[in-house]
Formats: C-alpha cells, structure tokens, sequence
C-alpha cells in the first residue's frame, strides 16, 4: 500500500450570524456590501493552502475533490467539481469531482483523494464548502432534512434534526446518570476553544455554565414537537455558517514534486468507513456506525483508543460530541460527563488524561458546519509535524449526523 502524507492545509473564515463581519438586517454594512459567496471562500482556502505548502499554483495535482451536501438548494448550484476547476488556472483541465454524504461529505472527499492516491495519483488536493446563510432557518432545516429519511422523518419538527438529537437526548438522560448541566458543559468547553480560534464562526462570543447548562429566555427550548421539546436547547446546537477549507495529500513521489520532506508533513496512518441504512433508526444511545468506522481505522494504523492524543470529532449537536467520544474508544462508555471538567486546567476535555483537544475545530455550538475535511487544521502542521496522525473517515447514520437548523432566532439570545 502506497504511503499517505497530509502536506498541508487551510480555511477561510467560517462566518455566520453572531459574527462581528457577517452582514444581515441589524449590521451598520446592511445593503451596502454582501458577505462571501462560495467562490471567495474556496479562493481564501485555496490561496492559504499555496502559502501553507509553499508552491505557487496546483500544476502538480493529478486529482481534485469537493464535499459540499445541499448547494443546489442553498445558492442553487450544483456541478461543484467544474467550479473548483474554475478556482485557479492551473486547475483547469485536471479531473475533479465533488462528492456528497450529508456531514461526511468532506471526509468522503479526502478518503477519494486517500483512494487515488493509492491508485497512483501524487498529488491529490481536497476542498470542502458550504454556504448555507442564504437561508432563513426554518427554510434551511428543511434543507437539511434532506440528510435524513426524508418522508419519514420530515414531520418530527420544523427543525427535522435538532428535533432527531432531542430524541437521543431524551433517551440518554433517562438511561443514565447524567443531567442537562452536565451535556451543557461541551457547549461550553466548544464556546471557549472558539474563543482562542480566530477563523471561528463564535470567536467573539463566549457562554459559561449558568447560560449552558439550563433552558432559559438566552438558551430557549425552541422545538415544538412536546415530547422532545424540553431535551434541546439553543446553545446544545451548532451555528449556521458559511466557510471552506483545501488541503493537499501526497504520496511520497509527491513530497519531491512538491520540495517537501517527511519532517514537514503528517502521515495519515489509518482510516475507518462505515454506512448505515437511511430507512431504519439505531440504538438512540449509540453511534454504532462511528464505533465501526473507528475500530477500522485503528487495526489500520496498528493503535488502539488509548494510544490516541489529539482527536477532533463530529459534533453537531452537544450530544453527539459526547456520543462520538464514547464510540471512538476515548471515554469510557457513559462516563464522559465526569471528565468534561471546566475551569484553567480542563480548557479541553480530559479523557483518560489525554487531552481530546478541539481548538480548531468546527466546534459544535461556536464554529458552525460547513462539510470540511477535519485534516485542514493547522495542528497537523504547527503541532504534530514528523508525527503519525490518525484520521477517522467515517460516513455514519445520516439521521445522527447530519446539520442541524437553528431557530429563527438562533444567536440573538447571545449577541
């Protein structure tokens, strides 16, 4: 098997309501300038990738990719992979594609480009986009309910996700010995590493526990379906933000293309993929599909959860983030919330005294999500440079992973 190397990454600034330069009805710009559309993130991410890796252009990519889930119906545009060969000369021409699987789409796109580079490619970049601001919420829910059994599942709430979360909630709190409070600190611990993130969505904005961990007029329950209702709140759900991230993977033939040596890159030593079925629900308690895809990436690369540092997970909804540490291995089952500590010493969560460390991450409630490859943050660079990273590409359940809507309303609580 061909080697894979992460050569470098980058994004735009992830933007959306509750950002100081995002543009809407009550911002002094109003009228007079719009905010960035798909081609000037894609231009930011893309140019930050060439300054990251140090090349001029892309003339030495033999494969290009693009996740992005619904851009038909957010900007009406679809044929994605002929836009990204619009993003640069040098791109015109070369194979590109875009690939779509709800909120794996980016990570479906890197595994492409892990594929091709197996195949034989070199040099394979990978974008990942979403504008998803275009919309008001409840029209943007509908939108994402598109990631879920659509006939089926559509009528559980205005908010079709939040409302599916709500569900998982409920079960989990009456399973176990956990409290809203408790689920309420990821929201906190994510608002806090957003907070020392410059290129997030929530960077200026910042919630403690008192606002987390409780309903209240700031941190409404906004669902209307009354069975779930009073199990979800604002601040439990992610933002609605527009952004976009590039990264380059290379084999080793494409680290002398590319000038690079292995001290300046990260190898990307496993990988785990795993699809559930869109027509049937799981165990609510469970993400049995990420525990697959986690397990295979870690026989891969030869470790075993323990063994894990660094690790950046799906994180929709503040359950799912819990959800997500327990199926990969990193908590131990159900006791998740005894190690989410808050305060100067437990910044990030502290699973089994490894530091579980989403400072750049799409961070559930303050970055937004837009569909990126996860790779794209610059710890691979600054942080893990020479290191083997680990990288879990897993498709799940769509209806426990796809984007949530906020409410119409979904950041003037907090502004």
């Amino acid at each position: 098997m061909r080697r894979v190397f992460v050569a470098g990454g980058a994004h735009s600034q992830f933007i959306g309501k509750g950002h100081p330069d995002f543009i809407w009805k009550r911002h002094p710009d109003f009228g007079q300038r719009e905010n960035a559309d798909l081609k000037a993130h894609l231009a930011q991410a893309l140019d930050g990738l060439k300054q990251v890796v140090g090349i001029a252009d892309y003339s030495a990519v033999d494969k290009a990719y693009i996740g992005n889930f619904v851009g038909e119906l957010f900007i009406s545009q679809g044929h994605l992979g002929a836009a990204l060969a619009g993003m640069d000369p040098s791109l015109d021409g070369k194979p590109s594609m875009r690939v779509e699987g709800a909120c794996a789409s980016g990570g479906l796109a890197a595994l492409c480009a892990v594929d091709a580079i197996g195949a034989g490619a070199d040099v394979a970049l990978v974008t990942g986009a979403e504008i998803q601001t275009t919309a008001s919420a409840r029209v943007g829910g509908d939108y994402l309910a598109r990631a879920a059994d659509y006939p089926r599942q559509r009528g559980i709430d205005d908010f079709t996700f939040p409302a599916l979360f709500a569900r998982r909630t409920k079960h989990y709190l009456g399973a176990f010995d956990c409290t809203e409070e408790d689920i309420g600190r990821a929201a906190v611990k994510a608002y806090s590493n957003a907070n020392r993130n410059p290129m997030a969505h929530m960077h200026k904005k910042s919630v403690d526990l008192e606002l987390a961990g409780k309903a209240s007029e700031r941190n409404p329950n906004f669902l209307t379906n009354p069975d779930f209702s009073s199990f979800l709140r604002l601040l439990d759900c992610s933002q609605v933000s527009d952004g976009a991230s590039a990264m380059l993977l290379v084999s080793e033939e494409g680290l002398v293309k590319l000038g690079l040596t292995e001290s300046d890159v990260v190898e990307w030593k496993g990988w785990g993929h795993a699809t559930s079925n869109l027509f049937e629900d799981g165990n609510p308690l469970e993400l049995e599909t990420t525990a697959l895809a986690a397990q295979r990436a870690y026989a891969m690369a030869g470790i075993g959860s323990k063994d894990v540092g660094i690790a950046e997970v799906h994180d929709c909804f503040t359950l799912t983030e819990l959800l997500m540490y327990e199926a990969t291995g990193l908590a131990d089952d159900k006791l998740l919330t005894n190690h989410l500590g808050l305060g100067s010493a437990n910044e990030t969560p502290m699973v089994r005294d490894s530091p579980v460390d989403d400072e750049n991450d799409r961070s559930a409630a303050p970055e937004g999500q837009p569909e990126m490859p996860p790779e794209v943050n610059k710890w691979l660079r600054e942080k893990t440079a020479g290191d083997s990273g680990v990288r879990r590409g897993a498709s799940q359940t769509p209806a426990a992973s796809a984007p949530p809507a906020s409410p119409e309303t979904d950041l003037s609580p907090i502004q």
